[in-house]
């Protein structure tokens, strides 16, 4: 026999859990299928759909009564059981057993508590008969143990039951009123005592059956040959029943239409039951499209949340706040407004830059929303272009300066205010720069010039000096008569102040400007570096003038290419900037000249010390106002020695001349005073003009002795002997020697100059604690300047040789370099001894020595 799902201990266990709290305890629980019957129908069975069910039978006890249930379990939806209905067993009144199934599985139960008995009570199909009648068995058997009677029991076989208990005498839970509770009972055929219904069978119909039954005497032994004797007897009414219902025509010709109407009906049901499917198969096509339409909403209605999303932020990058638009469109410029401005500049040109391909998305360029906002941005730059254009030109316009020293830090303060605005414009629109630096250079140009006319006149009538004589050689002034040289070092100060005052200010307008103007070239000036190579000769205003504490907005300055062309277009406005003040400059050039000629000779060394000191290239057109200058002084002395060479030749037209010529003593003051003049690099300016003058004094004097043969060769050495012997000839070796020696030891003797220009002061010992004259600073200069003394001697030498063009004073010239350089090393020596005496030099001997070998 196959396993009954009532020894299913797992299924136990889940309806104890299902019924876990109500105090009762499973005693069978089976699994059933549950449908629905109609009463009084017999003849047509009418069923639900079966659903799964499963039957327990429970017991509570309470105190010596005991309580029995019959409990309805169905499934949850996670296929988990609970319970559905529950049946008192007191109310249990009838059993029967569906005759219509012909497996004979299916079965109801009746309950006399019903509330309406016109709703058929639920049928149970069981899987096989031995769970059916395990079941019935147990319920009966507990109905008679604890309620003490039996429900009435139909179309069950008595006799089948019995056979059925014997053969599997299950144990059957039954309930004792004992102190241990239910226990266990084995059903035998004599203990069960079943009341048998028969609708048809009356009471005593039913005596006289039990009178025939006990009639047959049975054993134990006769149970199976009684069992066949009723096989017989019950085949026998089979066949007893065939016949009759043959002979009963209308009987089946109504059974016939009966299953007739019923097949129709099966046929109408299975019609409705395909046009059921039809539209529920239909019902699940639309609720397919409405899901998928509806995914379809819901993924678009994702996308309009991101694409409105995206669209507030473009829209946000269109919007043109209305602070700026009106400060773009009719804001004002002055001072106190020039952040405002600044900011919306900012704003504009990053809006602008937001527009373009690298930062926004492709997409969106070709959307003619970003096209009209971008042209509305466009229009908003031409339209602040042209008015912060057209307000700077007024503004450039109206500049002003003192007329006395002049003085742009005011100026220059007042147009930093306008710098990040012209940066800005640089970037919306670079060729509104072109007018705006015309102008600018169109009105500071004006005003440069003025204040170096008024400086210059100023200058002029402020200096007073007498007239030095043009005349030095003129043979009519006589030999013996004295030439009255007046002081006019003022002349040459008062054109060194007009270089100190306006040059540095040229080139911090140059630098300032090309800033300014957004040129993108390197740095001019480092800050506060000098303009003009020394200490003295700077300005006083602020050096860093040039800077305009702004950031370039272009970080791309450093571009080569970029910066040549810049260069060249600075150098062009930089000649509108600062052309025609040059002319100021030659009217106090031409003016020093005509006061004194010799001051030329210090003008030009002024001037090429500002020469060299401009290495800018933004001071293109300050250097060449420089080489402009040292011109006009170049051709002005070299007029002045032209002049005096005709004034030598004049003395040709004496007819008789004896003794030493005027022109030669005249010759020695005028180089006198020219020596005292050089400055710098204007040594080599003196020296040609030394050569013109010593060439024509010779030719003269050639010719001069041609005029009388007796008396020549005493002219001439006369006159070779005072031009050999003045002291302008000593003055020139010792200074030219000296010039030479510190050109090669110029560190040492620098050295030894400071430390004796402070024992004047202080005391020797405390010279070695003073910055930049320490026992290490000595070493240093000592490793620098006499390592390798003996080529720096020898360069003394080729230097001496290369500049003299007569080989006879090579010689004597020589020598006294070398005594020259030994007094003063000599003295360096005494020094060194007096303030570090620990310290260990080369001695003057073994200088001496060395000089000698060479």
């Amino acid at each position: 026999m196959a396993k009954s799902s009532a020894d299913d201990e797992e299924l136990r266990r889940a309806c104890e859990a299902a019924i876990e709290g109500t105090k009762q305890t499973v005693v069978l629980s089976i699994r059933v299928a549950k449908s629905r019957g109609v009463w009084g129908k017999s003849g047509k069975l009418g069923r639900h759909m079966a659903k799964p069910r499963v039957l327990a039978l429970s017991t509570k006890s309470k105190g010596q009564r005991t309580k029995a249930f019959l409990r309805v379990m169905k499934y949850s939806t996670g296929g988990v059981l609970e319970p559905a209905k529950l049946y008192k067993l007191k109310h249990l009144s009838k059993v029967e057993v569906i005759t219509n199934d012909p497996s004979g599985c299916t079965f109801m139960l009746g309950f006399d508590n019903l509330r309406s008995q016109s709703v058929a009570p639920p049928q149970w199909t069981m899987r096989n008969i031995d769970d059916r009648n395990r079941l019935l068995l147990t319920i009966l058997n507990i109905c008679k143990d604890v309620l003490g009677r039996l429900p009435k029991v139909v179309g069950i076989d008595v006799v089948e039951m019995a056979l059925w208990a014997k053969e599997n005498t299950p144990a059957v839970p039954s309930q004792q009123n004992s102190d241990s509770g239910p226990v266990a009972s084995t059903v035998v055929e004599g203990d069960l005592k079943v009341t048998v219904e028969k609708e048809l069978v009356s009471q005593v119909e039913e005596e006289d059956m039990e009178a025939l039954l006990g009639t047959y005497v049975m054993g134990i032994g006769e149970a199976e040959a009684f069992s066949e004797r009723l096989k017989r007897e019950l085949l026998a009414l089979e066949a007893a029943n065939v016949h009759a219902i043959l002979e009963s025509e209308p009987l089946i010709d109504e059974v016939l239409q009966g299953l007739e109407s019923a097949t129709n009906c099966v046929d109408d049901m299975d019609e409705w039951l395909r046009i059921f499917n039809v539209k529920l198969r239909h019902m699940r096509e639309d609720i397919e499209s409405i899901e998928t339409r509806n995914n379809k909403l819901e993924m678009q209605s994702v996308n309009n949340k991101a694409l409105i999303q995206e669209l507030d932020k473009l829209l946000e990058r269109l919007r043109v706040p209305s602070e700026y638009a009106a400060c773009l469109t009719g804001g004002s410029f002055d001072e106190s407004c020039m952040l405002q401005n600044v900011e919306a500049c900012e704003w504009l040109a990053s809006a602008l830059h937001g527009l373009e391909v690298p930062k926004l998305d492709p997409g969106y360029a070709s959307m003619r929303a970003v096209k009209e906002k971008r042209a509305e941005l466009e229009k908003l730059k031409s339209t602040f272009v042209r008015r912060a254009s057209e307000f700077l030109r007024n503004y450039f316009a109206s500049l002003r300066g003192q007329l006395k020293r002049p003085d742009h830090a005011d100026l220059r303060y007042k147009c930093r205010t306008y710098a990040r605005l012209l940066q800005h414009l640089k970037s919306l629109d670079k060729s509104c720069l072109g007018p705006l630096r015309k102008a600018y250079c169109s009105s500071l140009n004006l005003l440069l010039r003025r204040e170096a006319r008024e400086f210059a006149n100023e200058l002029r009538a402020s200096t007073k000096a007498s007239r030095n004589p043009t005349v030095w050689l003129e043979a009519s002034t006589g030999s013996n008569q004295n030439v009255n040289v007046a002081d006019t070092s003022s002349v040459s100060d008062a054109y060194a102040k007009m270089l100190t005052i306006f040059i540095p200010l040229l080139v911090d307008e140059s630098s300032f400007f090309a800033h300014f103007m957004c040129f993108e070239v390197p740095t001019l000036i480092p800050p506060g570096g000098p303009v003009n190579g020394n200490k003295t000769g700077g300005n006083d205003d602020d050096t860093n003038d040039d800077d305009l504490g702004i950031m370039d907005i272009d970080d791309n300055d450093s571009k080569a290419g970029k910066t040549s062309g810049e260069l060249g277009a600075l150098n062009e406005s930089l000649q509108d900037l600062l052309d025609g003040i040059q002319e100021d400059f030659y009217a106090v050039v031409d003016w020093a000249y005509k006061i004194d000629p010799l001051r030329c000779i210090s003008m030009h060394g002024i001037t090429e010390r500002y020469i060299s000191g401009q290495k800018a290239d933004a001071a293109g057109f300050v250097r060449l106002l420089l080489d402009a200058l040292e011109s006009r002084i170049s051709m002005q002395f070299s007029r002045f020695v032209e002049e005096a060479c005709h004034q030598i030749e004049r003395n040709e037209r004496n007819v008789r001349q004896m003794g030493v010529l005027s022109y030669v003593p005249r010759f020695a003051i005028l180089a006198t005073r020219m020596e005292q003049y050089i400055q710098g690099q204007s040594r080599d300016l003196v020296d040609q003009a030394y050569t013109k003058f010593v060439t024509i004094m010779f030719v003269t004097l050639e010719k001069i002795s041609q005029t009388d043969q007796k008396y020549a060769d005493i002219l001439l050495l006369e006159n070779y002997a005072a031009f050999q012997n003045s002291e302008a000839y000593e003055q020139a070796c010792t200074r030219h020697i000296s010039m030479i020696i510190y050109y090669q030891f110029e560190r040492l003797f620098q050295f030894a100059r400071r430390i004796e220009e402070l024992m004047y002061t202080i005391m020797p010992e405390e010279i070695p604690f003073q910055l930049g004259l320490s026992k290490v600073d000595l070493r240093k200069v000592l490793k620098s300047s006499l390592t390798g003394v003996d080529k720096s001697i020898a360069s003394m030498y080729k230097k001496l040789q290369k500049n003299l063009t007569s080989e006879e004073l090579l010689p004597s010239l020589w020598d006294k370099c070398k005594k020259e350089f030994l007094d003063k090393y000599d003295s360096f020596a005494q020094l060194v001894e007096k303030v570090y005496p620990q310290e260990q030099i080369p001695s003057v001997a073994e200088m001496r020595e060395l000089l000698a070998s060479m």
